[in-house]
Protein backbone atom coordinates (compact mmCIF):
# COMPACT_ATOMS: atom_id res chain seq x y z
CA UNK A 1 0.00 0.00 0.00
CA UNK A 2 1.57 3.46 -1.39
CA UNK A 3 1.90 6.21 1.53
CA UNK A 4 -0.89 8.03 0.50
CA UNK A 5 -3.27 5.31 1.01
CA UNK A 6 -1.42 4.34 4.22
CA UNK A 7 -2.62 8.06 5.29
CA UNK A 8 -5.95 7.78 4.16
CA UNK A 9 -6.27 4.54 6.19
CA UNK A 10 -4.80 7.01 9.53
CA UNK A 11 -7.13 9.18 8.81
CA UNK A 12 -10.07 6.98 9.31
CA UNK A 13 -8.60 4.80 12.23
CA UNK A 14 -8.07 8.65 13.83
CA UNK A 15 -11.60 9.75 13.55
CA UNK A 16 -12.73 7.64 16.56
CA UNK A 17 -10.01 8.35 18.43
CA UNK A 18 -11.06 11.99 17.72
CA UNK A 19 -14.40 11.18 19.01
CA UNK A 20 -13.05 9.54 22.37
CA UNK A 21 -10.96 12.23 23.61
CA UNK A 22 -13.43 14.87 22.64
CA UNK A 23 -16.12 13.33 24.51
CA UNK A 24 -14.38 12.44 28.09
CA UNK A 25 -14.86 14.85 30.71
CA UNK A 26 -11.12 15.27 31.18
CA UNK A 27 -10.42 18.78 30.17
CA UNK A 28 -6.95 17.73 28.89
CA UNK A 29 -8.14 14.96 26.53
CA UNK A 30 -10.45 17.57 24.44
CA UNK A 31 -7.16 19.30 24.53
CA UNK A 32 -5.46 16.81 23.07
CA UNK A 33 -8.63 15.71 20.64
CA UNK A 34 -8.20 19.15 19.19
CA UNK A 35 -4.57 18.31 18.10
CA UNK A 36 -5.82 14.92 17.11
CA UNK A 37 -8.53 16.62 14.63
CA UNK A 38 -5.68 19.04 13.29
CA UNK A 39 -3.36 16.10 12.18
CA UNK A 40 -5.96 14.12 10.56
CA UNK A 41 -6.97 17.07 8.67
CA UNK A 42 -3.46 17.57 7.76
CA UNK A 43 -2.99 13.76 6.46
CA UNK A 44 -5.47 15.19 4.00
CA UNK A 45 -3.76 17.52 2.17
CA UNK A 46 -0.66 15.63 2.36
CA UNK A 47 -2.03 12.74 0.83
CA UNK A 48 -3.09 14.52 -2.24
CA UNK A 49 0.23 16.54 -2.84
CA UNK A 50 1.80 13.00 -2.57
CA UNK A 51 -0.74 10.98 -4.69
CA UNK A 52 -0.20 14.36 -7.33
CA UNK A 53 3.59 14.61 -6.88
CA UNK A 54 4.49 10.75 -7.30
CA UNK A 55 1.58 9.90 -9.28
CA UNK A 56 0.46 7.48 -6.37
CA UNK A 57 -2.91 7.26 -7.85
CA UNK A 58 -4.92 4.30 -7.46
CA UNK A 59 -8.34 2.80 -7.44
CA UNK A 60 -8.62 2.03 -3.62
CA UNK A 61 -7.55 5.48 -3.24
CA UNK A 62 -10.14 7.45 -5.37
CA UNK A 63 -12.70 5.39 -3.31
CA UNK A 64 -11.28 5.57 -0.03
CA UNK A 65 -9.71 9.04 0.24
CA UNK A 66 -12.95 11.22 -0.13
CA UNK A 67 -14.73 8.91 1.94
CA UNK A 68 -12.13 9.45 4.73
CA UNK A 69 -12.70 13.19 4.94
CA UNK A 70 -16.42 12.54 5.65
CA UNK A 71 -15.94 9.90 8.06
CA UNK A 72 -13.72 13.04 10.14
CA UNK A 73 -16.15 15.57 9.87
CA UNK A 74 -18.73 13.13 10.32
CA UNK A 75 -17.15 12.33 14.27
CA UNK A 76 -16.66 16.11 14.72
CA UNK A 77 -20.58 16.92 13.76
CA UNK A 78 -21.55 13.89 15.65
CA UNK A 79 -19.54 14.53 18.43
CA UNK A 80 -21.20 18.27 18.88
CA UNK A 81 -24.72 16.09 18.71
CA UNK A 82 -23.57 14.02 21.72
CA UNK A 83 -22.80 17.14 23.47
CA UNK A 84 -26.12 18.86 22.77
CA UNK A 85 -24.40 21.76 21.05
CA UNK A 86 -25.85 21.30 17.34
CA UNK A 87 -29.25 19.86 16.46
CA UNK A 88 -29.38 16.02 15.61
CA UNK A 89 -31.75 17.07 12.05
CA UNK A 90 -29.48 19.38 10.43
CA UNK A 91 -26.32 16.74 11.21
CA UNK A 92 -28.07 13.73 9.28
CA UNK A 93 -29.04 16.23 6.32
CA UNK A 94 -25.42 16.82 6.10
CA UNK A 95 -24.41 13.45 6.12
CA UNK A 96 -26.41 11.71 3.99
CA UNK A 97 -26.18 14.49 1.84
CA UNK A 98 -22.04 14.26 2.05
CA UNK A 99 -21.95 10.55 2.40
CA UNK A 100 -24.20 10.10 -0.78
CA UNK A 101 -22.03 12.96 -3.04
CA UNK A 102 -19.12 11.48 -1.93
CA UNK A 103 -19.61 7.92 -2.63
CA UNK A 104 -21.22 8.42 -6.32
CA UNK A 105 -18.18 10.51 -6.97
CA UNK A 106 -16.03 7.89 -5.88
CA UNK A 107 -17.22 5.07 -7.59
CA UNK A 108 -17.56 7.31 -10.60
CA UNK A 109 -13.92 7.93 -10.25
CA UNK A 110 -13.65 3.83 -10.04
CA UNK A 111 -15.25 3.52 -12.88
CA UNK A 112 -13.08 6.63 -15.04
CA UNK A 113 -15.99 8.81 -15.15
CA UNK A 114 -15.44 12.42 -14.17
CA UNK A 115 -17.58 14.26 -11.57
CA UNK A 116 -16.08 17.96 -11.43
CA UNK A 117 -16.43 19.03 -7.99
CA UNK A 118 -18.05 22.86 -8.19
CA UNK A 119 -16.55 25.94 -6.77
CA UNK A 120 -19.93 26.08 -4.50
CA UNK A 121 -19.18 22.58 -2.81
CA UNK A 122 -15.42 24.04 -2.55
CA UNK A 123 -16.94 27.09 -0.27
CA UNK A 124 -20.00 24.49 1.40
CA UNK A 125 -16.68 22.48 2.49
CA UNK A 126 -14.71 25.28 3.56
CA UNK A 127 -17.71 26.80 5.52
CA UNK A 128 -18.18 23.62 7.30
CA UNK A 129 -14.16 22.93 7.82
CA UNK A 130 -14.47 26.50 9.24
CA UNK A 131 -17.26 26.40 11.56
CA UNK A 132 -15.97 22.56 13.36
CA UNK A 133 -12.76 24.28 13.81
CA UNK A 134 -14.40 27.28 15.75
CA UNK A 135 -16.49 24.93 17.78
CA UNK A 136 -14.12 23.08 18.29
CA UNK A 137 -11.73 25.37 20.03
CA UNK A 138 -14.44 27.49 22.02
CA UNK A 139 -15.98 24.42 23.07
CA UNK A 140 -12.44 23.10 24.08
CA UNK A 141 -11.11 26.39 25.74
CA UNK A 142 -15.20 26.83 27.73
CA UNK A 143 -14.48 23.20 29.22
CA UNK A 144 -10.51 24.50 30.27
CA UNK A 145 -10.73 25.79 33.70
CA UNK A 146 -7.70 28.30 33.15
CA UNK A 147 -9.44 29.68 29.92
CA UNK A 148 -12.81 29.99 30.96
CA UNK A 149 -12.22 31.34 34.60
CA UNK A 150 -12.57 35.43 34.22
CA UNK A 151 -13.77 35.41 30.56
CA UNK A 152 -17.53 34.11 31.07
CA UNK A 153 -19.47 36.12 29.13
CA UNK A 154 -16.74 36.40 26.05
CA UNK A 155 -17.62 32.44 25.78
CA UNK A 156 -21.38 33.21 26.12
CA UNK A 157 -21.36 35.42 23.22
CA UNK A 158 -19.01 33.29 21.32
CA UNK A 159 -21.33 30.04 22.07
CA UNK A 160 -24.37 31.87 21.90
CA UNK A 161 -27.10 29.11 21.43
CA UNK A 162 -29.26 31.08 18.70
CA UNK A 163 -25.72 32.20 16.87
CA UNK A 164 -25.06 28.42 16.43
CA UNK A 165 -28.55 27.29 15.30
CA UNK A 166 -28.80 30.21 12.68
CA UNK A 167 -25.52 29.04 11.44
CA UNK A 168 -25.97 25.75 11.34
CA UNK A 169 -29.01 26.41 9.43
CA UNK A 170 -27.24 27.78 6.84
CA UNK A 171 -24.79 25.23 6.27
CA UNK A 172 -27.46 22.46 5.96
CA UNK A 173 -28.92 24.69 3.84
CA UNK A 174 -26.29 25.27 1.65
CA UNK A 175 -25.24 21.50 2.08
CA UNK A 176 -28.62 20.04 0.76
CA UNK A 177 -28.79 22.70 -2.19
CA UNK A 178 -25.71 21.94 -3.19
CA UNK A 179 -26.14 18.46 -3.49
CA UNK A 180 -29.15 18.78 -5.05
CA UNK A 181 -27.98 20.96 -7.16
CA UNK A 182 -24.89 18.77 -7.76
CA UNK A 183 -27.19 15.55 -8.98
CA UNK A 184 -29.68 17.58 -11.14
CA UNK A 185 -26.38 19.07 -12.80
CA UNK A 186 -24.77 15.66 -13.26
CA UNK A 187 -27.76 13.58 -13.81
CA UNK A 188 -26.99 12.44 -16.89
CA UNK A 189 -23.68 11.01 -16.46
CA UNK A 190 -24.90 9.53 -13.24
CA UNK A 191 -27.67 7.87 -15.47
CA UNK A 192 -25.19 6.71 -18.09
CA UNK A 193 -22.75 5.36 -15.24
CA UNK A 194 -25.64 2.94 -13.57
CA UNK A 195 -26.98 1.59 -17.42
CA UNK A 196 -23.28 0.94 -17.90
CA UNK A 197 -23.04 -1.07 -14.48
CA UNK A 198 -26.84 -2.84 -15.67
Amino acid sequence: MVLPNQLTVLRIILSPIFLFFFLSGNPLFKQISIGIFIIAALTDWYDGWLARKFNYITNWGKFWDPLADKILTSAAFIGFVVLGVLPPWMVIIILLRDFIITILRAYADYKGASFPTSNYAKWKTFIQMAFLYYLLVIYTAINTPPVFNGNEKIFAILMDGNFIYYTMFFITVITFHSGVTYIIKNHHLILRLFRYET
